[in-house]
């Protein structure tokens, strides 16, 4: 059964503010690990590394090193591939994420070997205190848990804490995502909490439009951000900072 969370007259023309259960009806911890392990095969279907690793690629070109934090890091699997993918190019990354949930730090490092050499971070990132300014701020599926102001003011936290560039990856809010997701989750047999939440993010996500508003709204011209769509159903919104 669909999820009825956009009322019915008001369609996908706005987002939706309708909460994911995830974050409000998780109680159990296996559960929580569960859904996170879920989460991670749906950004493996998905594709949803792929425009962050073809950034990183780009913006990298002639560095040996960099750091890069990832918010909203979840099971940490963004975190992962990127430390094959700087392995596999000889480059040194010193890769940290951050999440408000407690649980997903725990999950994230039980899941990640020790020879991977990533840092876990448990707290609210607005409240982060970094050790080393990063240079890449990268987010994955983050920005549509966040109301309009929270990510505008995510906007100016990354501007102000990222020395080389920042990424946000996150969903297109869509007829067709929205109505095929549910149908993908329920054929892979995802967690209830994956097939239900993810109809509720895509109605919670963006437009290209809605995000040249927020860009504005961060203090930011059309033209310093670059908002790209991405296979399938992604939008990605990159900048490359001055001070670079």
């Amino acid at each position: 059964m669909l999820s009825t969370a956009l009322e019915p007259k008001r369609g996908l023309r706005r987002r939706s503010d309708a909460p994911e259960l995830m974050d409000t009806d998780c109680a159990d911890f296996e559960d929580y690990r569960r859904c996170l392990s879920d989460l991670t095969r749906v950004n493996a279907v998905t594709l949803t590394h792929r425009p962050v690793l073809a950034w990183l690629a780009r913006e990298t070109a002639g560095l040996t090193s960099f750091c890069l934090l990832d918010v909203g890091c979840g099971h940490g699997d963004l975190l992962r591939r990127v430390r094959r993918w700087a392995d596999r190019r000889g480059i040194e990354a010193r890769l940290v994420g951050v999440d408000l949930n407690p649980w997903a730090g725990r999950v994230a490092r039980e899941a990640t070997p020790a020879a991977a050499r990533i840092e876990y971070v448990t707290g609210d990132v607005f409240s982060l205190r970094l050790e080393v300014r990063p240079d890449f701020i990268v987010s994955s599926q983050f920005a549509h848990h966040l109301t309009d102001e929270g990510v505008a003011a995510f906007i100016r936290w990354q501007e102000e804490h990222a020395a080389r560039g920042w990424f946000i990856g996150d969903l297109h809010r869509h007829w067709l995502a929205y109505y095929g997701f549910p149908l993908l989750a329920y054929v892979a047999r995802w967690h209830r909490f994956v097939r239900m939440d993810g109809q509720v993010s895509i109605g919670r996500a963006f437009t290209v439009p809605e995000w040249r508003v927020l860009l504005a709204a961060a203090g930011l011209a059309a033209a310093d951000a670059e908002v790209t769509w991405h296979v399938p159903f992604r939008l990605c919104v990159a900048r490359r900072c001055a001070s670079r």
